[in-house]
């Protein structure tokens, strides 16, 4: 099966436009999964992989699995702070993106890499703390938490730089990762980030002192996420037609 996965810098994207688009991919790679189980025999095309890449709007957005309490503003203060709030359909509690965030997006069929949902999840937190070594911070995981932390063996200085949250249904992937590279971090003080109220979030401009070059952290991410996953990113359809 094949490891090449077509990649998509969206930009500045829509929330919610972003989250249809993902809807759109996965559920033609569901289809096509369920049409090659009931018809074995036809020649039909093996499910594509896709990675898009976004940063969004200032918006919250709570999961499946998520408490409404741990967003603490009404939807007047959304207003007020120029964010967008909405209920989606992946695993975790509430999370915040923005402006200076790299988003990530697999859809991808694991069937072509493996079938361990949980192991995929290590895997999107191996690709961000070998990019964060790079630049020189030191990263590593909670046990019990996704996500990637700071000063993860010390309950009181432990802090997340990245956060996880995803679905997969058929073995198929969507929604993913947030990255704070330059991220407004005064948004998260609006959440009770993953529910979590006892650990702080941070940036790798905040930890380094100085805004990084976010072009070249997207560079180095892929390339992380290729070792990692030993896969191969084709560039996709560059346009956003039908996004």
């Amino acid at each position: 099966m094949s490891k090449d996965v077509f990649f998509q810098d969206l930009g500045h994207l829509d929330y919610k436009e972003c989250w249809d688009y993902q809807e759109k991919l996965f559920a033609t790679n569901v289809e096509l999964k369920l049409r090659q189980r009931r018809e074995p025999e036809s020649a039909l095309p093996e499910t594509t992989n896709h990675l898009l890449f976004v940063e969004h709007p200032h918006v919250f957005t709570l999961g499946k699995s998520g408490n409404a309490a741990n967003l603490l503003l009404d939807e007047e203060a959304l207003d007020q702070v120029g964010a967008r709030y909405y209920e989606i359909n992946r695993g975790g509690d509430i999370t915040y993106h923005g402006p200076g965030q790299i988003v990530g997006y697999p859809i991808i069929d694991l069937e072509h890499f493996f079938t361990d949902i949980h192991l995929y999840l290590r895997y999107l937190e191996e690709a961000i703390i070998l990019t964060l070594a790079q630049y020189g911070i030191k990263s590593g995981r909670i046990e019990g938490l996704t996500g990637v932390w700071l000063d993860e063996h010390d309950p009181k200085k432990a802090r997340k730089i990245a956060a996880l949250g995803v679905k997969c249904s058929r073995w198929i992937t969507m929604h993913g990762f947030a990255f704070n590279v330059n991220a407004d971090l005064q948004y998260f003080g609006h959440i009770i980030p993953c529910g979590i109220d006892d650990k702080a979030v941070t940036s790798m401009h905040a930890e380094l002192g100085y805004q990084l070059n976010f072009e070249e952290v997207k560079q180095k991410l892929m390339k992380n996420l290729e070792r990692v996953f030993g896969m191969r990113l084709v560039e996709g359809n560059s346009s956003r037609e039908g996004v």
